[in-house]
């Protein structure tokens, strides 16, 4: 039987499609799977075929034979001589450690925190805490809820931070931060009146947040462990 050019074109064609189809349809996507050991590595592919989109602050294995960057800047990061010898020190003990990457994580660990703390949010605050400091944030949001007081925050911005102590011991590394920060803040009573903070006042404030995370853990997730706060007028 023979067939005429035409046929053979959509023949073609037809074929083309369904491959173009298989080819797209069978990529899987995966949104931040159990990563491997190591913190702060740069997003890679997975074992399995498919793309891997990984969160600020996700874990990936590091390469073989991986070391600490080589003339990494680390003032950029940290205005202490204390900050930039911690982050050397940690690099050192880690070489899958991703400053920038931390960096990212840590602003967007800073704004979950601070917002689930005026929330009341429990569930995001366990995740993020370390016990100790879980404690004191729950107590805080009991008796403020014990009151019938709401809070109200906003985070305008996260102006500035900066590294001003970091350190590797005994298989935990330790990074203090300090955020520099604008937000607008107001507690009410059960009647709703405002008893303190103001809704059109933004207030520029220093957060030294410490975090913590052991080193080769499966869970990327730094924890904040220590907080000291020095509002500013």
């Amino acid at each position: 039987m023979q067939m005429d050019p035409t046929t053979i074109i959509f023949a073609l064609l037809a074929i083309f499609v369904v491959w173009r189809l298989k080819s797209v349809l069978g990529t899987r996507v995966d949104i931040e799977r159990p990563p491997a050991p190591g913190p702060g590595a740069p997003p890679g592919q997975s074992s399995e075929s498919g793309k891997v989109i990984r969160l600020p602050g996700a874990a990936a294995r590091p390469p073989v034979g991986a070391s600490a960057p080589v003339g990494l800047d680390a003032s950029k990061y940290a205005s202490t001589e204390k900050g930039r010898a911690g982050l050397m020190e940690i690099m050192t003990a880690d070489p899958s450690f991703d400053i920038s990457r931390f960096e990212a994580g840590a602003k967007v660990a800073y704004e979950m925190i601070v917002r689930a703390f005026a929330d009341g949010d429990k569930t995001t605050l366990t995740n993020l805490l370390s016990p100790e400091v879980y404690s004191g944030f729950a107590s805080a949001i009991d008796q403020r809820l014990a009151a019938g007081e709401q809070t109200s925050t906003k985070l305008v911005s996260i102006d500035e931070t900066d590294i001003v102590e970091g350190s590797a011991k005994n298989g935990t590394t330790q990074i203090s931060v300090r955020f520099s920060t604008k937000m607008i803040s107001t507690t009410r009573d059960k009647a709703g009146e405002i008893i303190h903070g103001d809704p059109d006042l933004v207030i520029s404030t220093d957060d030294l947040w410490t975090f913590a995370r052991p080193i080769g853990s499966p869970d990327p997730t730094w924890r904040l462990v220590a907080t000291e706060s020095d509002p500013k007028s």
